[in-house]
């Protein structure tokens, strides 16, 4: 299968404040060609060939934190701080979740990720067979682990279902699929049983994502049991001997963040959720400088209400900037890979989030017709800042078109926006009541 896509915007590698208009190739899984200028093969050479004009391509984006089928708690729970959120409101609502309301809860978080530019996106929850299901029948990328806690009687019982989804579904997807194992965070994982995570992780060579030092109580609750940090905590267990993904470090000290550098910890920074939370915000300018591998993430759509990377990369641009009172805190191009390249870093994924020959064909199409898009100084910075995700028309993950036109061409929108509405109406009764 080869699709060209014709007189098409896309960034020049060498200086992405730059652009260029020529055509891309895509064959089969992969990117064949990124040309500047028209193509010299003839039309009958491709399978399909689409008109680019007025287009910008983008690598897909790539959501490096997230709980997907918390887009059932939309709105249930706003304005709360973490751990009230958490323990007064969601646990209890999560208590009544079935296994189908998970799969839809994922396929309603899908619909909202595909039209807002993500083609891969990690996700950390329960009833992860059914989520896997649902990514295999998108056609998106994810990375999955059955998010652990290890309060109750029941966590062996979860570790095991960890594995079984890992022996499972690694790979699944012609490869779209990766596993991971999930603790959910140092405060609900007691030692010994995160040193079992920990070894299952070098047994099975499993990534490990995990919260970590998200609020100043979390901080603060460790230095009084513990004496440490969160992160000196977790390196004297030995986590990060192993490959890590870390959410949030909303609250590391400067021995921190060297401690991470040197032990190749990568960080989903999720601007958005933390401040909706009033849990603070991350220092990632010094995670940058001490270069650490960032991803930018959404978190669930419980504590973002919205899982759109644009609003994210924004965001993440201006939050540091005003923080910081430095405008090059962190400039578009930095905005911008923390969206794409950054992603796939933060989640050890290789031959995404990127526009070259050879790499997978996970990419977008943007609508850039707009007076926001004009004059045309730098698409760029339009890109992050005059955005937005509404302009997203075209998206493929592996070479296959998921959105066309704006159309849904692998999950039915009526069908789950009515089956999300019909299932929520149990957590709308437990609020009430």
């Amino acid at each position: 299968m080869r699709v060209r896509i014709d007189d098409v915007s896309f960034f020049d590698e060498c200086d992405p404040s730059q652009t260029k208009t020529g055509h891309i190739i895509i064959r089969d899984e992969r990117i064949e060609a990124l040309l500047e200028g028209g193509s010299a093969e003839p039309a009958e050479s491709f399978d399909e060939i689409i008109d680019g004009s007025s287009k910008l391509v983008l690598p897909g984006l790539i959501n490096a934190h997230g709980h997907a089928a918390m887009t059932l708690f939309r709105g249930y729970a706003d304005d709360l701080p973490l751990y009230t959120w958490l323990t007064e409101k969601i646990w209890p609502a999560e208590d009544m979740l079935t296994q189908d309301d998970v799969y839809i809860g994922t396929q309603l978080a899908m619909l909202e990720m595909i039209e807002t530019g993500t083609t891969t996106f990690t996700d950390m929850y329960v009833h992860m067979d059914r989520v896997a299901e649902a990514v295999i029948e998108s056609g998106m990328r994810a990375v999955i682990g059955r998010g652990l806690v290890g309060l109750g009687e029941d966590r062996d019982e979860k570790l095991a279902e960890a594995i079984a989804l890992i022996k499972d579904f690694h790979g699944a997807g012609n490869g779209r699929i990766t596993t991971t194992l999930a603790p959910h965070a140092p405060y609900t994982c007691p030692e010994d049983f995160l040193k079992q995570i920990i070894d299952q992780a070098a047994s099975l060579d499993q990534s490990i994502q995990i919260h970590i030092a998200e609020t100043t109580k979390e901080v603060a609750d460790l230095q009084k049991s513990k004496g440490m940090t969160p992160i000196r905590f977790l390196d004297g267990m030995g986590l990060f001997d192993q490959r890590v993904t870390a959410a949030h470090c909303t609250f590391l000290t400067d021995d921190d963040i060297d401690l991470m550098a040197h032990k190749d910890v990568r960080v989903a920074h999720n601007p958005g959720s933390n401040l909706k939370l009033g849990s603070g915000v991350a220092p990632l300018a010094k995670m940058l400088q001490a270069g650490l591998k960032v991803g930018l993430g959404t978190d669930g759509a419980a504590s973002n209400n919205k899982l759109d990377l644009f609003e994210e990369m924004r965001l993440v641009a201006l939050l540091h900037k005003g923080v910081l009172q430095d405008p090059t805190a962190v400039p578009a191009h930095k905005a911008f890979l923390l969206a794409t390249t950054g992603g796939a870093d933060a989640l050890f994924l290789n031959d995404v989030g990127t526009l070259t020959p050879g790499s997978l064909a996970d990419l977008i199409l943007v609508d850039i017709s707009s007076p926001r898009y004009y004059p045309r100084h730098s698409l760029l910075s339009h890109a992050v800042y005059s955005s937005q995700a509404g302009d997203v028309t075209d998206v493929f993950v592996a070479g296959r078109h998921l959105y066309k036109n704006r159309e849904f061409l692998t999950i039915d929108k009526e069908r789950v926006v009515a089956e999300a509405e019909r299932r929520s109406r149990k957590f709308y009764a437990a609020r009430r009541g």
